[in-house]
């Protein structure tokens, strides 16, 4: 396993702050039934002071498209900001039975907390489970495990959220218009986020009396996305709108419409990537819109981490532990509002 290890400046910032929302799925007793989470005698203030040094694991796939690799840069920057946290980033994988022994490695060394971004949450289960069972916390990042135990905190996007915010843009935009032709460019199917991006869309659309006429897959990649909105242009002559689930594919999602000379729909994104923010503020293209899915899921888990390890709570609620569930919200970016999400979007 490759490992880089990132030591600190001192810059210290409060450490609740940038956490968008958390609900927390069950209440724990006592810090030591929470496998190294949170302490009760913890004031708000003391996370602005530095504490005792933690070293922080962490794994996440391998950097091959710009959402996952804006994932990992901002999981570094953050943890760069604490003087208290050394981090150690484990090389990024798509094997799973590798990202495997790095979790085990992790465990072996006795990191004090482990921030986990799995290439498949469910084979990811397991080892998860053996780290919470050695007192290590688990923050689970993006793809779910199968078992709740196998984690002390889990950071999410909204996929559902996103497929709903997507839908309902689409059903304000073609009011009215109930034989519209909406199609669809989902991600790795096999993938719970896709289904959940898919279920969230198909809900949003049934709402205002529409559904998706045609629906293929890709891949996450550029290569995929081009290849299969091709053979989708292919086999639907007439488009009213579509809706692309990631940006990221969506640079080889407009590759094709361009390839294919076609313009006669919308197209709504998925992620936030400056290339479609930037298509969305000149408004000279079918992009229109994109759903934000937050790249600094990530690097919200190197915060909850550092409290976790240092036995503290969030300084911003009430609750003397750190939650269970942090969700992050889904909003639209169109060319109204594209001003205020510019600054944070990832490059494809």
């Amino acid at each position: 396993m490759s490992l880089r290890r990132l030591a600190a400046p001192a810059a210290l910032i409060a450490s609740a702050a940038l956490l968008a929302a958390c609900t927390s799925n069950a209440p724990e007793e006592t810090a030591d039934t929470a496998n190294g989470g949170g302490n009760a005698g913890v004031a708000a203030g003391a996370n602005d002071e530095p504490g005792e040094t933690v070293t922080i694991g962490f794994s996440a796939p391998a950097a091959d498209h710009g959402w996952m690799g804006a994932i990992t840069s901002a999981a570094e920057d953050e943890a760069a900001k604490f003087e208290d946290v050394d981090l150690q980033v484990a090389e990024g994988t798509n094997d799973v039975n590798l990202q495997i022994s790095q979790v085990e490695t992790f465990i072996n060394d006795g990191v004090d907390a482990i921030v986990l971004l799995p290439f498949d949450g469910a084979a990811l289960t397991e080892v998860a489970t053996e780290a919470m069972e050695a007192g290590i916390p688990v923050i689970n990042v993006d793809r779910e495990f199968s078992r709740p135990e196998a984690a002390r905190v889990t950071v999410l996007g909204d996929n559902y959220g996103m497929g709903r915010s997507a839908g309902q843009y689409v059903c304000e935009r073609l009011e009215g218009q109930e034989d519209a032709v909406i199609a669809e460019i989902a991600g790795i199917d096999n993938l719970p986020l896709t289904q959940d991006r898919s279920q969230g869309f198909a809900d949003a659309l049934g709402e205002c009396g529409l559904e998706v006429s045609n629906r293929v897959a890709a891949d996450f990649t550029v290569q995929g996305g081009e290849s299969a909105t091709a053979n989708l242009l292919q086999a639907a002559p007439e488009i009213d709108a579509i809706w692309n689930h990631d940006d990221d594919q969506g640079v080889g999602v407009l590759a094709a419409i361009e390839n294919a000379g076609r313009d006669e729909f919308f197209l709504v994104g998925g992620a936030g990537s400056k290339n479609m923010m930037d298509k969305i503020k000149a408004g000279d293209s079918v992009v229109e819109a994109t759903v934000i899915y937050p790249s600094t899921q990530a690097a919200d888990g190197i915060r909850l981490a550092r409290l976790l390890a240092q036995g503290k709570a969030m300084g911003d609620l009430v609750e003397v532990e750190v939650p269970r569930l942090v969700q992050l919200h889904a909003p639209v970016v169109t060319a109204d509002n594209v001003d205020q999400y510019l600054p944070t979007a990832f490059q494809s």
